[in-house]
């Protein structure tokens, strides 16, 4: 098995994340530096991740409604509370698919498996990803029409949006809107709603592919079962076609 595979596998990082580790000299294969990303793995072979063995755990998979002031990670060098805090319960080495804001809430699932996370958080799958934004402002038709024909958001043209104006108020002024996407990009959200001229002051991800807050609370979480992960997979191969 290929190096990064083997990372991944390990639950330690995505495959991409494991080329990083990689590319840095931060993996060693019995005690030698591995640089090459084509170096495959054998039986009875010791590797290490920044000097911590690996070894290759079963695929688990979390759902989790994340709450506001939570961080996306599996550490903070800040000492804040991370994601990972909240599911004190699993042994495994999970860490987040993609990321929420630190004061975004809603749906964020956690894995060891580097390939499933690979396959849900690339656009090509366009995994459906719903947020519900409370913005300042009066959303109307006019205001939000860039957003499905792609916005160009830090010099990158963002993929064309589905949104539905929920609610208005106008002695408020403020709006309500959901917004579907199908990419993950740093607080993509916010910043395509400011492109509208409407700020942001509160979000939540209320579903991620086929999977909602259904019987979670804010710090709860729950395992997934199979059948839910085959429809994760299956909605990724079906766009993919």
């Amino acid at each position: 098995m290929r190096i990064n595979k083997y990372i991944a596998h390990a639950g330690v990082a995505s495959r991409r994340k494991a080329e990083e580790l990689i590319k840095a000299g931060l993996v060693t294969i019995n005690g030698e530096v591995v640089r090459e990303l084509a170096t495959t793995v054998k039986a009875g072979d010791k590797v290490e991740v920044e000097g911590s063995p690996i070894y290759n755990e079963e695929k688990v998979y979390y759902l989790l409604n994340k709450p506001k002031g939570v961080i996306s990670s599996v550490s903070d060098d800040k000492g804040r509370k991370t994601v990972l805090d909240l599911l004190p319960q699993v042994k495994e080495r999970i860490y987040p698919v993609g990321r929420l804001d630190w004061d975004t809430s809603g749906v964020l699932i956690l894995t060891n498996d580097g390939d499933f996370t690979d396959k849900m958080i690339h656009p090509r799958n366009e995994i459906d990803k719903v947020y519900l934004a409370r913005v300042k402002g009066i959303a109307n038709k006019e205001n939000l029409r860039p957003l499905t024909r792609g916005l160009v958001i830090d010099g990158k043209k963002t993929k064309p949006a589905r949104y539905n104006i929920i609610k208005v108020e106008a002695d408020k002024n403020r709006s309500v809107v959901e917004l579907t996407i199908h990419e993950g990009r740093n607080h993509q959200v916010k910043k395509m709603f400011e492109a509208c001229g409407l700020l942001v002051d509160k979000l939540s991800r209320i579903q991620f592919g086929t999977l909602d807050l259904t019987g979670l609370r804010p710090g709860e979480s729950r395992r997934l079962n199979k059948k839910e992960i085959s429809q994760l997979h299956n909605a990724a191969t079906y766009k993919k076609k």
